[in-house]
């Protein structure tokens, strides 16, 4: 087959795929269902293969997902719903002492977006943002809402157990999810620094805010920095909200056991990711500490404890945390089949040779696979804004390349992030997240791009320059 016959069916895809999604609005879940099916027809496979072959891709993508993403979502549910996120930015800010409060929530907000879905996490701390933006004095909460923003959406798209950092290591390295996430984790404490001082410049000039951000800032006071404020901002719909309505402290965990079981899973999971590395392939001791740091069985007991710890042990009912717990589910199955579907796109690119064609075409042109897999997801992104398909269709891209080439474990795991950096870079108004931030925070569009889209940028290429010095470094 002349190898730029695969170059154009991939071009033509792709093209559709964007096509569909932007201009038609069909669901990205419909999208990449279709297109795999005009693409496996395309790449030559025999049409009673076309469907099993769907279903393999299905498979074998939601065995990890399915559990990381279901799981992430109840933890973060309960936490959500228990005024976790307030009472992190509360102590944060006690400790830090009024004149960091912009440190402090940034801070918390890291912690919150672990295990919390970018746009959940964001929404909750919206009027704690606006209270610790009135206290310190600013004249708008963009000061300190928007470097938070960009720094939770940066967690969200390189730090398991959200979707679309756990979909690219399922399809590119299924072993390696407990050392992608001490690798999201530790990149991520340098762009907290890094998006707190280079948000002071870009955010130094005056925004005008919509008129009504401006009203609700106005109304926003220093009586929500209290220790009694547990709300979410959606508590009368929670179960047992009268109780926190009226600052039963019943109702209200410490922060320090909120904090711990966010860091109980990365913990197993480092625990694992360590102990295989220091003992015996194996022996009983690796693969007891392989058990420990598996990731679905670290937020299994992290999400068990959560419920006893944050739920029943501080007055919610068995049944209110199973409601809490199984309505995190709702948006999480939307997530996972979406997810489900890219691993669907994957194997057929796989299968026919589509993916490898593609890559083997842009390497032997001399792009480095770090780089490609980083310019794939770059280019999703900004052609149609979803971190989760730019995150997915890269990694079916280069996923024949990965496990043909001889790379290491931790290779594999820069060439993930690199995808899931892609994913984050220059993000614009076709970007959910986008919206979220510009119209929360009370920005015109214009102003948007000025700030959310340049501050995503700067983190997403200078976390790149780290993965790619680290490369360097280990090659």
């Amino acid at each position: 087959m002349d190898p730029l016959l695969p170059v154009g069916i991939a071009a033509v895809a792709i093209a559709i795929l964007l096509f569909t999604v932007i201009k038609l609005k069909w669901p990205a879940y419909v999208a990449l269902l279709v297109v795999s099916v005009l693409t496996a027809l395309a790449g030559g496979i025999a049409i009673q293969d076309v469907v099993p072959l769907m279903i393999e891709g299905m498979g074998g993508t939601l065995g990890s997902v399915a559990l990381l993403v279901g799981l992430g979502a109840m933890l973060g549910g309960i936490i959500e719903k228990t005024g976790g996120a307030e009472i992190i930015a509360h102590r944060a800010a006690e400790v830090l002492g009024p004149k960091r409060l912009e440190s402090a929530l940034l801070i918390a907000s890291g912690l919150v977006a672990v295990p919390i879905f970018f746009d959940v996490a964001f929404i909750i701390l919206v009027p704690i943002i606006f209270a610790f933006a009135k206290a310190a004095g600013h004249r708008g909460p963009v000061a300190i809402g928007m470097p938070i923003a960009v720094f939770m959406v940066f967690i969200h798209n390189t730090v398991p157990p959200h979707p679309g950092v756990v979909g690219s290591t399922t399809l590119l390295g299924p072993d390696l999810m407990g050392l992608v996430t001490i690798l999201g984790v530790a990149l991520a404490i340098p762009m907290g620094f890094l998006v707190h001082l280079v948000g002071r410049r870009v955010l130094r000039r005056s925004f005008a805010l919509t008129t009504e951000v401006e009203a609700q800032y106005a109304a926003a006071g220093a009586a929500h920095l209290g220790s009694g404020a547990t709300g979410s901002g959606t508590a009368g719909t929670d179960p047992g909200a009268d109780d926190a309505a009226d600052g039963s402290s019943d109702r209200r965990p410490p922060a320090s056991l909120v904090v711990g079981l966010i860091l109980l899973p990365i913990l197993m999971i480092a625990c694992g990711t360590v102990g295989t590395l220091v003992t015996t392939e194996g022996s009983l001791a690796a693969n007891v500490l392989s058990f420990i740091g598996a990731p679905a069985l670290a937020l299994l007991v992290a999400t068990l404890a959560a419920m006893y710890l944050l739920g029943i042990m501080h007055g919610w009912g068995r049944e209110q945390i199973s409601q809490v717990m199984d309505g995190a589910l709702g948006p999480a199955a939307i997530v996972i089949l979406v997810t489900g579907a890219g691993g669907v796109f994957a194997e057929v690119l796989t299968e026919t040779g589509v993916g490898d064609a593609v890559s083997g075409l842009l390497l032997d042109a001399g792009v480095p696979i770090l780089l490609l897999a980083f310019l794939i997801a770059l280019a999703f992104k900004v052609a149609q804004g979803s971190g989760t398909v730019a995150t997915l269709s890269a990694a079916g891209i280069v996923q024949g390349t990965v496990a043909a080439g001889d790379f290491s474990s931790l290779q594999v795991a820069l060439i993930i992030l690199a995808i899931g950096l892609g994913s984050v870079s220059l993000s614009h108004i076709n970007d959910s997240g986008f919206w979220i931030a510009t119209k929360f925070l009370g920005l015109s569009v214009a102003d948007g791009l000025r700030t959310w889209s340049v501050l995503t940028t700067i983190l997403g290429f200078s976390a790149m320059v780290i993965v790619s010095l680290t490369w360097v470094i280990v090659s």
